[in-house]
């Protein structure tokens, strides 16, 4: 029984232990630049929603992977289907961005932090999957767009998402 616990808890996985590492902390780090510029404006779904949206994302990306190289070595009797990770991460994380959006006297308020929760789920799947250049420019876009457009929006006199609240 002991031996049997023992194998159960060492962590025999596919992928390197340090690249799992890796991509859980890119996730988290490249996920919370999108959330540090919602929480630097008082934006709901700041910093800690990005990036546990991120990790969760990148973890189902690294299980999917190990199940299929799981699966793939032992039989043909399941069939894999990868897209189904992108499904259920982009369903779970619009019931979360379902949440910030709200309609208020003729205003929709929260649509912007509804996709950056978006956004921080595709970079925790490409984070997940490897695929770092994907990861970095999702990531630095999405910065982009959050910040340099509402500096332009502001200078436009454009009403923003956070004077909305």
């Amino acid at each position: 029984m002991q031996e049997t616990l023992l194998q159960e808890l060492s962590m025999s996985m596919t992928i390197p232990l340090e690249v799992v590492f890796v991509r859980l902390l890119g996730a988290a780090v490249l996920s919370g630049l999108i959330g540090l510029e919602r929480e630097l404006h008082r934006i709901e779904a700041g910093l800690r929603t990005n990036m546990l949206i991120g990790v969760a994302a990148a973890i189902l990306c690294i299980v999917t992977l190990e199940m299929m190289n799981e699966l793939h070595s032992s039989s043909d009797a399941a069939r894999m289907d990868p897209i189904r990770l992108v499904e259920a991460v982009t369903a779970g994380v619009a019931f979360l961005a379902a949440g910030v959006v709200v309609y208020s006297r003729g205003d929709v308020k929260g649509l912007t932090t509804g996709a950056s929760m978006w956004l921080a789920g595709a970079i925790g799947l490409s984070a997940g999957l490897g695929l770092w250049p994907l990861a970095l420019l999702a990531s630095g876009l999405g910065v982009a767009i959050l910040w340099i457009l509402r500096k332009l929006q502001v200078a436009a006199g454009i009403k923003d998402e956070a004077e909305n609240k």
